[in-house]
């Protein structure tokens, strides 16, 4: 068995707590009845995709959910019903991560968008005193920023690539079975963190 050398988290319901169900009651509230079909933690239409993998502006994503509204609603009533989603940030479990960069070298692999990478960067501070999120990481990747997204195959390959690391050397470790399934055909390590689980708690570090 390889040596686990490098670690991978996800970002939310990992290190910071997150809630579909908010998001989803906002935007039911400005009048999408079936919100839960546009986005969930498992699919997410192409509007949403596309935000993800940062191949639209922020206003283009807000000129569209307006067209698509059945209601009169503005970008800052959209903006907020998005952001209900991010709730607290884990601070054990941020914490913990730190102890960890003298053993293994850390990666954030997060499917985000410019919008939520705004909102929870700005509580940050607020709620743990970091005032820089990416120097926790060897390197922090984003959905958004490398215009690819998980599940897709081709993310994972992108980060072996450009971090020069191997699969079955690093542990993954994310809330959503299909992103888990995906990393595990490619030979990675992995852990799908369950929602009373923290990585702070994990056996799986104590026998790595």
């Amino acid at each position: 068995m390889n040596k686990l050398k490098n670690i991978i988290f996800d970002l939310g319901a990992v290190l910071i707590n997150i809630d579909y169900k908010k998001t989803e009651q906002a935007f039911i509230n400005l009048g999408f009845a079936h919100f839960s079909k546009m986005y969930n933690q498992y699919e997410a239409n192409p509007i949403f995709e596309k935000l993800e993998m940062g191949l639209i502006s922020t206003d283009d994503f807000y000129n569209t959910i307006i067209n698509l509204s059945p209601r009169r609603i503005t970008a800052a009533q959209i903006q907020n019903a998005w952001n209900k989603i991010l709730l607290h940030w884990r601070i054990e479990s941020l914490a913990f991560i730190q102890t960890l960069s003298p053993r293994y070298q850390i990666y954030l692999l997060s499917n985000t968008n410019a919008i939520h990478q705004a909102a929870f960067l700005q509580t940050l501070p607020l709620q743990t005193g970091i005032t820089n999120f990416n120097t926790l990481f060897t390197k922090a990747y984003y959905s958004h920023e490398v215009h690819l997204r998980k599940p897709n195959k081709n993310i994972f390959e992108y980060v072996l690539a450009d971090a020069h690391i191997i699969a079955t050397e690093t542990l993954f470790i994310d809330d959503s079975y299909n992103n888990i399934d995906t990393a595990k055909s490619m030979g990675f390590k992995t852990h799908l963190l369950l929602a009373e689980e923290r990585v702070e708690n994990l056996e799986i570090f104590n026998n790595a």
